[in-house]
């Protein structure tokens, strides 16, 4: 089971989402507007800017932190996946970025490229 719930991820399908990264004294980082899917009932995040983005650095420090989006907000675990070439989960994360966010503007082509394959995260509720 996921932990997620049917609303919880109607929103991630819908809605803008938030992230904000735990400090490792535990206060949270701002908030930033990321790009989230889901697959099955496994909701991920990529970093469109690669592993250098602000808020990406942020969760490296403590994989801890909170998703807000519609009037949903959930403490959630960052989880790192296996980034190994040719994984199919992120074949499969690719064509739902796609889906989502539309086949050809640059930002998809940037959430989709390699550099960001490596900063996928999976989204655990806590």
């Amino acid at each position: 089971m996921s932990g997620w719930t049917g609303a919880d991820l109607a929103a991630v399908d819908t809605a803008e989402i938030r992230v904000a990264s735990r400090r490792s004294n535990g206060t949270l980082r701002r908030s930033r507007i990321v790009w989230v899917v889901r697959h099955d009932n496994a909701v991920y995040v990529r970093s469109v800017n690669g592993p250098d983005a602000a808020w990406y650095r942020g969760v490296q420090a403590r994989h801890q932190g909170v998703v807000s989006a519609s009037g949903m907000q959930r403490d959630v675990s960052f989880v790192e996946v296996d980034h190994t070439p040719g994984n199919a989960l992120d074949d499969t994360l690719d064509a739902t970025y796609r889906a989502k966010y539309g086949r050809s503007s640059d930002a998809v082509e940037r959430i989709t490229s390699t550099e960001a394959r490596r900063t996928t995260l999976r989204l655990d509720p806590a």
